[in-house]
């Protein structure tokens, strides 16, 4: 089973797109945990997949994949990492 799998979104997509508080809110959810999920709402003026690019890159983690209207990151600690991506 994925360790995403039993996550609950932390982090919502809403009408106004991957805004500068969506990724705020994204940078604050990476302080505590290094594997999130996020929702695309249907309002989002982009696709899953393109906003999940959006938000991998401005938030400076990993884009594990994109699944329905599901995103998934990753972004290991600094120190004490937890979880270790497959190569």
């Amino acid at each position: 089973m994925s360790l995403a799998a039993n996550l609950e979104p932390v982090v919502q997509v809403g009408k106004s797109g991957v805004s500068p508080e969506t990724i705020d809110s994204l940078e604050e959810a990476f302080h505590t945990r290094e594997l999130l999920k996020v929702n695309i709402q249907k309002t989002s003026p982009d696709e899953p997949a393109l906003a999940g690019d959006k938000l991998y890159k401005r938030s400076h983690s990993e884009l594990v994949k994109v699944i329905g209207r599901k995103v998934v990151l990753y972004r290991p600690f600094r120190e004490n990492q937890k979880i270790e991506l497959p190569k």
